[in-house]
């Protein structure tokens, strides 16, 4: 399980209010999507500005496409 850790903030009640009327879910939560939310905009940001600064060596699209069958819509056909 996920390490918890409780904390005490001070928010402005009308944003918290807002918050949790859009999200249709208690403060936690809330609060919950809202760190997950900023945190993968900040991951996104760092891939944005690597865009074009790594380098790629291995093998190409089409060749990693070669051990796979495709439906006519171009979907991966399950083998198994």
């Amino acid at each position: 399980m996920t390490e918890l850790k409780k904390i005490t903030a001070f928010v402005p009640a009308k944003l918290l209010d807002a918050a949790t009327a859009e999200t249709g879910l208690g403060v936690t939560e809330t609060l919950r999507i809202a760190l997950e939310k900023v945190t993968r905009e900040g991951a996104y940001r760092r891939l944005r500005e690597a865009r074009g600064k790594i380098r790629f060596d291995g093998p190409s699209l089409d060749e990693l496409r070669e051990d796979r069958d495709f439906d006519e819509r171009g979907d991966v056909v399950d083998r198994g």
